[in-house]
């Protein structure tokens, strides 16, 4: 019982302690892109709802924490048109100056990018900051076994060949072999591998298996072959080097999200493997356990997808404010008020039917009852 409670404890640390950071990394972006645009910011806040403590700063922004820790915001000074139509006295020129409202669309569009930016930039210095200090995960790309009966056996991989490139893609470390073939389940993929000295090119069809990771069932793809963790070693970089390789492994991670994202949309994955606020604290606090590299990796991971999520063009995100931007440099004039307020109203509607639905996915596949048991 002290095990699982202690379980618990550190998969909620983690969680928040991941959360809290990513958040002001993300806030904090919007926050020096709108000081850059000489636009007064009036709160920042990590989290929602009421205030657990805080403080004003001498620009006049109020620095606090709130009670709810799934998010955070910055409040500009006029982030919407005044109403022609209301009885207040129109803003002095000083206060014109400092309005988001009335900073160029360019400007504007900056200040909303450097929210996501921040977190894609967030990813990068911390990967490479493990690079350079721990190093870099690397296990050889070479098989030590093949599984009989397996996608890989069918195929004609042997003990010994290395994996020279999947699809197009450069492979130098097995940690990649593991990405690729996961994504593609049931997919016929070209592998070249290296064997004797030669390049062979070989078709195969990862087997297409379902199993439980962290309280979910997901569906990947499996080849077949094995190479043993005492191989991983961590490979330290120069700092050029590792912030070169941080911003590969970025990108790297970018195009996986989206290619896993694309999938559910076309129903190759399905919906239900969606995780929420649950199995992200469930996956921190295994992460946590299994040692520093991996939470690393892990808030990296995390980061990447808050920034992306956040381009999304939906009302109410980052990217739903991109877009209504893009009409009004076409247009030449703002968007519709009203039509901008219903379009925000559907976007909140959506993102809370999302929440509940990922966070009803957590509790299934955890049984309910486990959710404090199971950890």
């Amino acid at each position: 019982m002290i095990e699982i409670l202690g379980s618990f404890w550190t998969a909620i640390f983690a969680f928040l302690l991941v959360l809290t950071i990513l958040v002001y990394v993300h806030e904090m972006g919007h926050y020096l892109a709108a000081r850059q645009c000489k636009v007064r910011v009036e709160v920042f806040s990590v989290g929602f709802g009421p205030e657990i403590f805080g403080r004003t700063s001498k620009s006049g922004t109020r620095w606090k924490l709130s009670a709810i820790p799934f998010g955070g915001y910055v409040k500009m000074f006029g982030e919407s048109r005044p109403d022609n139509n209301s009885e207040l006295p129109s803003p002095s020129e000083k206060e014109l100056s400092e309005s988001f409202f009335n900073k160029p669309v360019s400007q504007r569009v900056w200040i909303v990018v450097a929210g996501p930016l921040a977190n894609f930039l967030f990813a990068i210095m911390i990967l490479a900051g493990l690079f350079i200090g721990l190093g870099e995960p690397h296990t050889p790309a070479n098989i030590s076994k093949v599984i009989e009966g397996s996608a890989a056996a069918r195929a004609g991989l042997k003990p010994g060949d290395i994996f020279i490139e999947i699809d197009g893609k450069k492979i130098s470390r097995f940690e990649e072999v593991r990405r690729i073939i996961e994504l593609a389940p049931a997919k016929e993929i070209e592998i070249i591998v290296e064997r004797a000295g030669e390049k062979l090119m070989v078709k195969v069809i990862p087997d297409s298996v379902v199993e439980k990771r962290y309280s979910t069932t997901q569906r990947f793809g499996r080849l077949g072959v094995a190479r043993s963790s005492a191989d991983m070693v961590l490979v330290r970089h120069d700092p050029f080097t590792a912030l070169w390789k941080a911003v590969v492994q970025t990108f790297v991670m970018t195009g996986n999200i989206l290619d896993a994202i694309g999938q559910i949309i076309l129903g190759e994955r399905n919906a239900n493997e969606l995780g929420g606020p649950i199995k992200i604290a469930q996956i921190s606090g295994a992460m946590a356990e299994a040692g520093f590299i991996m939470f690393i990796q892990f808030a990296a991971i995390l980061s990447i997808n808050l920034g992306l999520i956040n381009l999304f063009p939906i009302p109410l995100l980052d990217g739903g404010h991109l877009v209504f931007y893009g009409i009004e440099a076409l247009r030449g004039r703002p968007v519709n008020e009203r039509i901008m307020a219903l379009s925000l109203n559907i976007g909140l509607a959506l993102i809370l039917c999302l929440t509940v639905f990922v966070t009803w996915n957590d509790l299934v596949q955890m049984q309910v009852s486990k959710v404090f048991s199971g950890w």
